[in-house]
Formats: structure tokens, C-alpha cells, sequence
């Protein structure tokens, strides 16, 4: 998860979010040269005295000022685009999850199950147990499987909502009488953390989402838990 002063992104735990990490890099470092081009040249303009005032044609220069800015824009969406048909692909999910946006908790279904199902709540500061971090830790964690594709069908019951977990790579409006989907596959165990990204109301910075990502006799051990109780 995220942490004080951090200047990155959070580190990847599923492919789409490694994807988008290396799309991050790759845009950096063209505006770093970008910006180190720009700053040299400026250099050169203020401490270089000027010979050729009257120049008034340089069709070379125009040429090149023109067609290598398009160059560097294509070589940046290029992997954009690639991103994001990668992450409109869904083929095959293991496991399906609908969730749905309330003020100000969330609603799970495991649609892949007869009855599991369960509203999410924030947990409140006096509930914490100790290492579990305010604002973002919630009572029922919504968990899955590693290296298991999972889909999420997302919808809202009341206004506008957004179902986002940034080491996931995921961020998905939740909108009233409409159901988005999306895919994601962890690709290590552990607690990933997300908020609702989407104003909806006063309460809205108190309806956080706690991913668990365990492995599969885990998964079930807990999903035959809950459905027992």
C-alpha cells in the first residue's frame, strides 16, 4: 500500500498493474528527455550571442519540429492502447464477484455461489485491532483466490460510486441501473487497499474496500466458512 512521502506508485499485484507501471516509466522518461532538451536549449538561447538575426527560412528545423513531436506522441500511445485492450479483455474469469455501491458501504455477491453474500462496512477507529489501519480497513474482507482470474461486475443502488484498488490496477465507476465489469488476477497473497473514487456524498472518504488475496485452500476453506455462518 501507499506511504507517507511516497513520490511512485504502489507496487503491482496483478499483471495490469505491472503493465501500467512499466507505461508510467516509459512516459517518464520521454518528458524527462523532453525536459532536459528543452532546458538545454534555452541555456544555449541565453548565453550564446545570436549571429544570425536575419534568418527568417529554416524549413529544416520547422520539418523536423513538426514530425518528431508526432513521432515521440505515437511511441507513448502505442502502449497505451495496447493497456487498454488488455484491460477490456475478459475470457474465461474463475471467479465472478458483483459488488454494489451504497452510502456508504458495499455489497458483495459471489455469483458463482448459491448464498454468499455480505455488506462491507468500514471498520470504526475504537474496533481496530492492532496493525489493521484506520480509514481503509473494513469488516468483511472481500477475498480471492491467487493467480485465478476474477471478474467484477460493478453497480451502484443510490449514486454515483467508483470501485478502485490501485496495486490491483483497477478503477470502475459503479453507476446506478448499469453494470460495468472488469478483470483482474492477483499474483501474490496479501491485504490491498482502496477507497471509493467517486464523490458520493458526505460520508463519501468513509466507505473504503479491502481486497484479500489468499491461495485456493484458503479461498475455500473461508468461502465454506461463510457460508456456514
Amino acid at each position: 500500500m501507499a506511504h507517507p512521502a511516497q513520490l511512485g506508485l504502489q507496487n503491482a499485484a496483478s499483471p495490469i498493474m505491472e503493465e501500467l507501471l512499466h507505461l508510467h516509466d516509459h512516459a517518464m522518461m520521454v518528458v524527462f528527455l523532453i525536459s532536459t532538451f528543452v532546458l538545454y536549449t534555452i541555456t544555449l538561447l541565453i548565453t550564446t550571442p545570436l549571429t544570425h538575426t536575419g534568418t527568417m527560412h529554416a524549413q529544416l528545423m520547422e520539418t523536423v519540429w513538426t514530425i518528431l513531436p508526432a513521432i515521440i506522441l505515437i511511441l507513448i500511445a502505442l502502449p497505451s492502447l495496447r493497456i487498454l485492450y488488455l484491460m477490456d479483455e475478459i475470457s474465461n474469469p474463475h471467479l465472478t464477484i458483483k459488488t454494489t455501491g451504497h452510502q456508504w458501504y458495499w455489497s458483495y455477491e459471489y455469483t458463482d455461489y448459491e448464498a454468499l453474500t455480505f455488506d462491507s462496512y468500514m471498520t470504526q477507529t475504537q474496533d481496530l485491532s492492532s496493525g489493521a489501519l484506520r480509514l481503509l480497513d473494513v469488516d468483511h474482507h472481500t477475498t480471492i483466490p491467487t493467480n485465478s482470474p476474477t471478474r467484477m461486475l460493478i453497480t451502484a443502488d443510490d449514486v454515483l460510486h467508483s470501485w478502485a484498488v490501485p496495486a490491483l490496477g483497477i478503477k470502475t465507476d459503479a453507476v446506478p441501473g448499469r453494470l460495468n465489469q472488469t478483470t483482474f488476477t492477483a499474483s501474490r497473497p496479501g491485504l490491498f487497499y482502496g477507497q471509493c473514487s467517486e464523490i458520493c456524498g458526505a460520508n463519501h472518504s468513509f466507505m473504503p474496500i479491502t481486497v484479500e488475496a489468499t491461495n485456493l485452500p484458503a479461498f475455500e476453506a473461508w468461502s465454506t466458512t461463510m457460508l456456514n455462518s
